[in-house]
């Protein structure tokens, strides 16, 4: 009878721990298949043959076992599902702000342009930015100095290098960085504008920049301007 029993209770522990849908409910319902299960067990079993206490006490832990494992994993969809929340409120916050992302493109109409950036990975003793247009051309060159590390705005009034308006149009610019004529690390960064919230392919919270850009997480927000 030993083994008959011990085999019904491992078999319900496997099938049970297969799903989650109700893991607190499910792990109470498997202890008190087990306990019943045993007290049968005890009032059946063979006197000359009585059962083994080691046994019993590797199948509790088993059952304690995969109650935790179930009742961890109903926390941790809890803490997810809260943290989801959370993001999404955050995300919610940003709507209608301008922000800047990685990227290298300026937007000039009626010689008002598009603010843009820089991330710096150490303090440069010298920072030039190399506006070109969709032909590749420069039209101008901006010396910004020094600038300290992280994240910079920086603006360009809409002139040409010739004192002329830009046309309108996309433009494209480059960053050179240095320190004592070493090269500083450093990364572009684009305007967009937070139009919306939405989720990506694997559900996960995004912002929606009105088409022109991709969606981009949260994480991918350098700065809010």
């Amino acid at each position: 009878m030993t083994s008959t029993i011990a085999s019904s209770v491992l078999s319900t522990m496997n099938s049970t721990s297969s799903t989650t849908d109700s893991s607190t409910s499910a792990a109470d319902d498997l202890q008190d298949q087990f306990l019943t299960l045993l007290t049968t067990q005890l009032q059946n079993q063979d006197p000359t043959d009585p059962m083994d206490n080691s046994e019993m006490v590797t199948q509790l832990a088993q059952i304690s076992t995969i109650s935790s494992i179930e009742t961890v994993t109903s926390t941790l969809e809890g803490i997810s599902s809260q943290i989801s929340a959370a993001e999404t409120l955050q995300a919610s916050a940003l709507v209608g702000n301008g922000v800047l992302i990685d990227g290298n493109t300026i937007q000039v109409e009626d010689g008002v342009t598009t603010p843009f950036g820089v991330t710096l990975g150490s303090d440069a003793d010298s920072v030039t930015v190399t506006i070109k247009d969709s032909s590749g051309t420069v039209v101008r060159t901006l010396d910004e100095g020094d600038m300290s590390a992280g994240t910079q705005t920086i603006s360009w009034d809409g002139l040409q290098d010739d004192g002329s308006t830009a046309a309108d149009g996309a433009y494209t610019f480059s960053i050179s960085a240095t320190t004592d004529d070493v090269a500083v690390a450093s990364t572009a960064l684009k305007y967009a504008l937070v139009t919306g919230v939405t989720t990506d392919s694997s559900n996960a919270v995004a912002l929606d920049l009105g088409g022109v850009n991709e969606n981009v997480a949260l994480s991918d927000i350098s700065l809010v301007l």
